[in-house]
């Protein structure tokens, strides 16, 4: 019998994007759930959503109070109830044809697929040399706690087993970074040693409408995930750049 499946996707004022991101995947994929984890927007997309009248899409108003993409998402994976969870922007950066070619992976016996930027120059060169820089430094910290990185742990397109990683949330959840964006990051820091990953290629594109909401605080969050020498780095970081 075929694995049921849930896209989670974090939103904040998604309005430009957030309904055709929704009928992609309806129109896509006709038996997968999606759920929209969104941080108290104040624009439309609460409505836009409801307009869309089908009960396998929703949009999940979280607490003001524990607002953050990596909460969000660990809140959908906790909530979504299916075999598989899937995590991509609302914003087209990620493509949602990836997300059958990761359904298959799992449905393969994967424990977790993670989708790989095979043109990173796309973010530009000053995100990408962040982005290979990240890659680097998390990469060393995985190996030293005896995980295996997949190709591109900064990803945020990625697709894992509800059992295997529920537990891992439930278990860990005071230690994991809430308001950073490196989900994979901490799911893998946490997870067991032996699960299998998988992995598909992508081609990362630009936003297709609305502002970006990367800030200095990613930096910052991604360090304190890499234990006492990348808080060590978090602190010096914050000193550099006087925040």
């Amino acid at each position: 019998m075929p694995g049921t499946w849930t896209a989670v996707i974090p939103t904040y004022n998604e309005e430009k994007n957030i309904a055709n991101m929704a009928r992609r995947l309806r129109e896509l994929y006709p038996d997968i759930n999606v759920m929209f984890m969104d941080d108290n927007s104040t624009d439309r997309s609460k409505e836009l959503i409801a307009e869309l009248n089908d009960p396998k899409i929703n949009l999940i108003t979280r607490k003001p109070e524990e607002r953050g993409l990596a909460a969000s998402v660990f809140q959908g994976i906790l909530e979504c109830g299916t075999d598989y969870f899937m995590t991509i922007d609302c914003d087209f950066q990620h493509p949602p044809e990836a997300l059958g070619d990761m359904y298959k992976k799992m449905e393969e016996g994967a424990d977790l697929c993670v989708g790989t930027r095979v043109d990173r120059f796309a973010l530009g060169f000053f995100r990408w040399a962040g982005s290979w820089f990240f890659n680097v430094f998390c990469d060393v910290y995985l190996l030293y706690k005896g995980k295996t990185p997949p190709a591109d742990i900064m990803s945020g397109l990625f697709a894992a087993r509800t059992d295997v990683f529920v537990p891992v949330i439930k278990e860990n959840f005071s230690e994991l970074e809430m308001q950073g964006w490196k989900v994979l990051f901490d799911l893998i820091k946490y997870g067991p040693s032996d699960i299998k990953i998988s992995t598909i290629k992508y081609r990362f594109s630009k936003r297709a409408a609305g502002e970006s909401h990367i800030n200095k605080n990613v930096v910052l969050s991604t360090f304190n995930q890499c234990g006492r020498f990348g808080k060590f780095c978090a602190n010096m970081y914050k000193k550099l750049k006087d925040l």
